[in-house]
Order: structure tokens, then sequence, then C-alpha cells
């Protein structure tokens, strides 16, 4: 389309394709892959049947159960992962609690609702910020303003759809508890501290936050299915954990119902140990001193001749050869004609997936894991991610061309047409990007500059 209709010449078509295939390997890909590999070696070493079965012990109540997995652990997993991981990876662990697998997905689905803004250590925020040009700061503060009102009303949408009214206002205080507590930490951590963390802090807070509660409080009657009493079920077949919660995968990793367990506190602190050193590492990854040092070291800056004649370092990267400056933004999008810069920083170790991939690699070496295993784990995941990797980047690649093409432009333009209603057709066109993607990333990837050109246009 911007070949043939808007007349871009290929070679800028294809050089803006590269240049968002490159930025979406390094920046957003990379990130999941590296999450996803401590993932494994989370469930590789057993640590992960330990947290799954330390917080099935919490409550036998099933509507504290879909707080605390489908929401609260939902949204850490999320934050980890992203990418359908809460609804594959909770969905089995609620199927293996006893939960009907269509309403284990379901359930799911609804939770995710409020985490998935900054799923994959906040990859759909790194990603509306680079194809929108907009600082990432202030995105993430603006959308950490927004969506906390959403986290109070999903807790309790959530235990809402599993039982009636009556049974729902029973374990209302335990709901605000969730609601608040993940709201509160969204708020803060967006607007204060970073973008990368937001529901990994928010669902470690929440789970906390719940725990505490239920030591002081009890809901009146100990809501449970029907069939909890009679016999203990047979788990589903693998056939119908994969049509629900996420194919094949979900499938491999279902092995049979979760049995609480109280382990000692030791142990449970091993078990989250992974996921604490990942929080740590993309901490310091994301301090503007440590991430400048790192990039300094690394990535090469390049002397540029000034109009005087004196050579000073010039900005870290490469210029994308024959995109650089060559498209320019005109009115009525802008007020004056603007060349849109095209600069590729290999910033390969400030880079958050390379935090990550530390993070995973300590984590592994300190669970027991021998360098080879480490190797072996690792190709596993990159074998099972590599579509996956192949889809972000081509979405980041489409962005791209969308974006130094000028179709956004037209397409903002043309939605200023919409006028006062234009928060509604805004708010459907990323929902249309995420049923059409299967992703806000990639729904951010495609609308974010659209959506930014009309707002100013506005």
């Amino acid at each position: 389309m911007a070949v043939v209709f808007f007349k871009m010449p290929w070679i800028l078509a294809a050089m803006s394709f590269g240049y968002g295939v490159a930025f979406g390997l390094l920046k957003i890909a990379w990130i999941v892959l590296s999450a996803v590999f401590l993932y494994d070696i989370s469930v590789e070493t057993r640590q992960f049947e330990i947290m799954k079965e330390s917080i099935a012990g919490i409550t036998a109540d099933r509507r504290l159960q879909v707080l605390l997995v489908a929401f609260c652990f939902g949204a850490f997993i999320e934050g980890a992962a992203g990418f359908g991981a809460p609804v594959a990876i909770a969905g089995a662990f609620m199927i293996g609690l006893g939960f009907k697998p269509f309403h284990a997905a379901a359930l799911n689905l609804i939770a995710n609702t409020a985490p998935v803004a900054w799923g994959s250590i906040g990859t759909p925020i790194h990603t509306l910020a680079a194809v929108c040009g907009l600082p990432e700061s202030d995105l993430n503060a603006m959308i950490g303003r927004i969506l906390p009102f959403t986290a109070v009303i999903v807790p309790f949408w959530l235990v809402r759809t599993l039982v009636g009214w009556a049974e729902t206002f029973e374990v209302l205080p335990a709901i605000l508890v969730v609601g608040v507590s993940f709201a509160l930490t969204q708020f803060f951590w967006s607007n204060y501290v970073d973008s990368n963390l937001v529901d990994i802090v928010g669902g470690v807070i929440s789970i906390l936050a719940t725990v505490i509660f239920l030591r002081f409080w009890k809901p009146k009657r100990i809501w449970r299915f029907d069939y909890d009493e009679k016999t203990s079920p047979i788990p589903p077949s693998a056939e119908e954990i994969a049509d629900v919660t996420g194919g094949e995968w979900a499938t491999r990793n279902f092995d049979g119902y979760v049995k609480p367990h109280s382990y000692p506190l030791g142990k449970v602190l091993k078990a989250w140990m992974p996921f604490a050193i990942l929080s740590c590492v993309v901490l310091v990854w994301g301090l503007p001193k440590v991430k400048l040092a790192m990039n300094r070291a690394t990535t090469p800056a390049f002397k540029v001749t000034l109009a005087d004649g004196k050579v000073r370092p010039g900005p870290p990267g490469w210029d994308v050869p024959y995109l650089h400056n060559a498209v320019y933004r005109a009115a009525p999008a802008v007020l004056k004609p603007t060349p849109e810069a095209a600069r590729y920083d290999f910033n390969w170790l400030s880079t958050t997936g390379t935090g990550c991939f530390l993070a995973a690699l300590v984590s592994g070496l300190l669970l027991g894991l021998s360098p080879l295993r480490l190797m072996k784990i690792f190709w596993r995941t990159l074998v099972r991610m590599r579509l996956a990797m192949v889809a972000i980047s081509f979405m980041l690649g489409l962005g791209y061309v969308t974006r130094y093409s000028g179709l956004d432009a037209v397409l903002g333009i043309a939605f200023t047409r919409t006028g006062w209603a234009y928060p509604f057709f805004g708010t459907f066109l990323g929902w249309l990007g995420v049923a059409l993607t299967g992703s806000d990333t990639s729904s951010n990837a495609l609308f974010g500059s659209l959506q930014r050109i009309t707002s100013q246009q506005l």
C-alpha cells in the first residue's frame, strides 16, 4: 500500500521496514525471549510448582482463589512474560485447582484487562513510545493515572462472573484489598519509578497484601463448587485444556491437579527468588545514570563537523541508509516541514532484554543448573518463541512503514472528522488492533502514531 498507493519509493519502504524489524528484535523481542527464558528456568527447576502450591494453600474459597490466581498471579505473569502467557499459565494453574477449563480461560481473560498495558517488562509502553515519538515517561505516567480505576473494578467483575451478587458481596473486603493494593502500586510505580516492573511489583504487592489480610479476615462461609464436596473430579483431557487455555503449550505443562501445600518459608522464598532477581536487575538497568554509562561503553558515537569547522562527538548509533531525514512531515500534520530522523542505536547492553537475560543466568546458576543445561533450556525457549519473535519484529516493521510513508498522518487527519466523538472511535481502534493482531504491543505499533496525530490535530 505504501509503495503502490502512497508512491513511496521501494528503497524507503524496504529500509523503514528493516529499521522497524531491527528495532523490534533488539528492544522488544529480546525482552520477551529473556523473560520467557527465566520462566522456563523456574519450571525446569520445579520452583514454579512450589510457587503455585504455596498460593493454592492460602485459601480453599473459590472466589478468593480467583482473585489470587487469575488477578494477582496473572498480573505478575503478564509483567514477566506477557503475550498470552497469563491465560496459558494461570489458566492451567486454575484447572489444576479444580476449575473447569472454560471457566479458567474466561476468568483469566477478564483478569488480564488491568495489567496488559505493562506486559512483558513494559513492552507495550516501549513500543508505543518508539512509534509515536512521545516521551516514554509521560506515556507511562498518564496510563498509570487511567488504568488504576480499571484495576479496582476488574476484581469485583471477576468474582461476580463466577458467583451471584450475594456471594460477591460476602468477599467485598478481599476484593477491595486486591484491587486497591494493585491500583495504588500501579499508579505509584508508573508515575515515580519506571515502566518495566509495574505489573511484577503490582502483582507481588497485591498477593502479599491479600495474604496478610486473610490472616485477620475470613469470609463467613467457604464457597466451593457443587462437585467439590462429592468426588475428586478426573482431570480434563489434554484436548480440552488445549482448546481453552493456549493450545499445545498449556497441554504439555498441565500435570494434574495442584495440591495445596504448606512449604517452609525458605523454600517459598527460594521459589520466588528468580523473579526477585529479575525485579532488582531490571530496576537497576532502568536507572538513567547506569543506562548512560552502559551506552557510552558499548554504543559507537560518530564525529560530526559543525558549521564553524569544529568537530565534536555525534549522537550514538548509525543513520539508516536512504531513510534518515529523507522523509518530511508537512502541513497539516505539523506546522512546518520537518524531516523524520532514522537512527539505529545498537544499545545491546542497556536494553531491558539483556538485564532480563542476565537475571535468568544468575537465577539458573543459583538454582543449581549447569551452564550446559542453561544453554539447552535457552535453545528450547528460542525454538518455542521463534515465531512470536518474528511476528513481533514484523509488526514493528509494519508500524515503521506506516509512519515513514505518511499513512498514519492521513488516517490521523481523517479521524479528526469524528470531532468530540474521537475518544470513542480512538478507543475502538485500539480494541480493533488487539482483536486483529492478538497483542497490545502490536496494536500500539500499528496505531500509536495515528492516535498521536489525531489528538494533536484536535
